[in-house]
């Protein structure tokens, strides 16, 4: 998921404003939709993920929900990680993709990790999120 409206806040030092960012990128309207149709609240907790896992996949019959739903899952898991892994933070890859970066410099892309989940529930979003609380 490439957000170009973002430019190169990356690489302009003294132009990065990381709450703003993590905000806009914590969205994730069509993933909270679809949770609050079935009863999960999304609160950026560990448990929340844990019960996104167990949601029914009813969208894995509409591509174009299933592209938006995996950006949404991606990047709701990220909101995860930064909001509750001490010096977590969002980055920007060269070709525009959002990543976490851990503490340690390790990169994560959650976005891919949202979209291998919306698409085969495999692996899990908690999982992921223990792998990296890890760390």
């Amino acid at each position: 998921m490439k957000i170009p409206f973002l430019g190169g806040w990356s690489e302009k030092p003294g132009t990065r404003d990381p709450e703003g960012i993590a905000e806009l990128l914590s969205e994730c309207e069509l993933l909270r939709s679809h949770a609050s149709r079935s009863g999960v609240r999304l609160d950026d907790t560990a448990a929340s993920l844990e019960a996104l896992d167990q949601l029914v996949p009813g969208w894995r019959d509409d591509e174009e929900v299933l592209l938006w739903l995996g950006n949404d899952a991606g990047l709701y898991l990220g909101t995860v990680i930064v909001r509750t892994v001490p010096g977590a933070t969002w980055d920007l890859r060269s070709d525009g993709q959002p990543v976490i970066r851990l503490q340690s410099g390790r990169e994560f892309d959650v976005v891919a990790s949202g979209h291998e989940w919306a698409g085969s529930g495999v692996p899990e979003l908690s999982q992921l999120y223990a792998e990296v609380a890890e760390e």
